[in-house]
């Protein structure tokens, strides 16, 4: 008994020596990485307490957390007073059903979905043929985008098998039957890699199917290849190199949805799937020259996604016009009650709705940044006038209303809890990318963000979805400048605003495509992917493809 005793206390003893490794001069340090300042009493007082915060830390350590493990703190975009239609109208589709194939093959690459539709359901061509047409585009194409992780042609050919028999018989599922897409490369699909983009995970393969790959499958779609998304979800370099912007191959796609933008706009697929936590899928939208919905957080439910941020990450389709952005989110939004985020909330789209019945209004304080009235954005709200449209002026919060960067704090800690292993392991050392706002520097950093700071950003952030809510109460659509004058993107990804944004032309000096955001009120994607149709019929934008990808 007294050997026993002599050895726990030896134990005892041993751990109070590794927790003595703790200075109080190191309290008096760390306190100046937080803004704080603690006097000698108070810092003799806390030491024993931080001693014993250590010690459950490293318990916590021993015990494995994965990715696919959510917080059980939900996000919530809600506010009071806000009121919420329940009920689904049915959406009348209006396509052309006498659209016929073209006598150049190669300008089936930039159908829109709906003209693929008919001409599948009309069975002009079956979506074997429409299948192998995308797949000999990718093959064609790939290497010089950089853009596709991975083809996925034993899959897609049976999916597109199983859609002609049922079309045969009989039974047609709708506008989605039959068409190949792609997924950014963070989605699981059992029996094929889910990379990540990252190379300590470039041959994973989770055996999960995504909600919205299920979503889509049974909406009919073929699933014909897996696309390149920045590492672990930032900017356009993943484990493979860049993805290419299909109008300079000299320039990046921007990210983190890289491969999805760049394989839509280069017209190697009708639709990809994206998502966002701060940029990703209008940004690469924006860049090559898509249509990007960033939906209303929770909107689509994120099972089987690889988790960057719980509190921000969203999914939406990325294609080239805004009705096929309508068509492709009326069959993947809702939930499966395994994201407790995630809400069914009808999606009353009215392709023929009246633009003049809609409350338009334009972000005054950011258009006013832009002092060169020749500028794109200018010329947007011109288009809306010649529509005999009224915009009503806006004063949208801006990033000085709050000086404080809640964004940048919240990711922080999200992100770095959600790739704890690759920072405590050091497995964060095979990343590609080791500069200082890189993830893995990045994720370092964010183990010094003090609890209290993220909780006190997300009581700021309820804050900011207030005033956004008041900014928006009267209007159904806001026009805002997509880049360069003042921060929407951050504040309309803390509130969960949804965004559409389209091209709007093209950059003078540089050649690429600029772009136009509709910021609509939370569960209205209705609205704004209205105003960018009417936009797009009216300039044609993204009626223009890029010449290298035109055969």
């Amino acid at each position: 008994m007294k050997r026993i005793s002599f050895f726990v206390a030896l134990l005892l003893g041993l751990q109070s020596v590794a927790q003595d490794t703790i200075q109080k001069q190191d309290i008096v340090s760390a306190a100046k990485l937080f803004d704080l300042q603690f006097t000698k009493k108070e810092v003799d007082t806390m030491y024993a307490g931080i001693k014993d915060n250590l010690s459950v830390y490293k318990d916590m350590h021993k015990i494995k957390v994965n990715n696919a493990i959510p917080m059980s703190l939900w996000q919530n975009p809600m506010v009071p007073g806000l009121q919420i239609n329940i009920k689904q109208k049915q959406i009348k589709w209006k396509f052309n059903k006498k659209v016929q194939l073209p006598d150049n093959k190669a300008e089936l690459a930039f159908y829109s979905i709906a003209d693929l539709s008919m001409l599948i359901k009309n069975k002009k061509i079956s979506s074997v043929e429409l299948t192998r047409f995308f797949i000999d585009r990718i093959k064609q194409h790939a290497d010089s985008l950089q853009c596709v992780i991975s083809i996925t042609e034993s899959l897609a050919l049976e999916q597109a098998k199983s859609a002609d028999a049922e079309i045969a018989a009989g039974k047609y599922r709708g506008p989605l039957h039959g068409i190949p897409y792609g997924l950014k490369d963070l989605f699981s699909v059992k029996g094929t890699k889910t990379t990540w983009g990252a190379t300590p995970y470039k041959d994973q393969v989770i055996e999960e199917d995504a909600y919205v790959y299920n979503r889509l499958k049974e909406a009919g779609a073929v699933l014909v290849a897996k696309f390149t998304l920045g590492a672990l979800a930032m900017g356009d370099y993943w484990y493979g190199g860049r993805t290419k912007n299909p109008w300079n191959l000299r320039t990046g796609s921007s990210g983190s949805s890289a491969g999805s933008a760049s394989a839509t706009v280069a017209g190697l697929v009708p639709f990809a799937i994206g998502t966002e936590t701060w940029g990703s899928i209008i940004s690469p939208s924006s860049t090559c020259g898509a249509t990007g919905l960033r939906p209303t957080f929770g909107r689509i439910s994120r099972t089987g996604a690889m988790a960057l941020s719980w509190s921000l990450d969203k999914i939406g389709p990325i294609c080239r016009s805004a009705e096929d952005a309508a068509i492709v989110f009326s069959f993947i939004h809702g939930t499966d009650g395994q994201d407790l985020s995630a809400v069914n909330i009808p999606f009353n789209y009215q392709p023929e709705g009246d633009i003049k019945k809609l409350r338009i209004g334009f972000a005054k304080n950011y258009f006013d940044l832009i002092k060169d009235t020749s500028r794109n954005e200018w010329k947007v709200l011109e288009s809306f006038k010649q529509m005999g449209v009224e915009l009503i002026p806006i004063e949208f919060p801006d990033t000085a209303v709050y000086k404080a960067n809640m964004m940048d704090v919240i990711i922080s800690a999200e992100s770095a809890a959600a790739f704890d292993d690759l920072t405590r392991f050091n497995i964060d050392d095979e990343l590609s990318r080791q500069g200082p706002f890189d993830w893995p520097n990045s994720f370092r950093v964010s183990r010094l963000v003090p609890a209290v700071e993220y909780v006190n950003a997300n009581r700021m952030r309820y804050q900011l979805q207030q005033k956004v809510h008041a900014a928006l109460e009267q209007i159904d659509v806001l026009i805002c400048p997509t880049r360069g004058s003042g921060n929407q993107s951050a504040i309309t990804n803390l509130t969960g605003q949804p965004v559409v944004c389209t091209p709007s032309g093209f950059d003078k000096r540089s050649g690429l495509p600029t772009s136009i955001s509709f910021i609509g009120n939370l569960y209205n994607e209705a609205a704004i992917l209205l105003a960018a149709k009417y936009y797009q019929q009216s300039t044609n934008w993204e009626s223009i493809h890029p010449p290298l990808f035109l055969k």
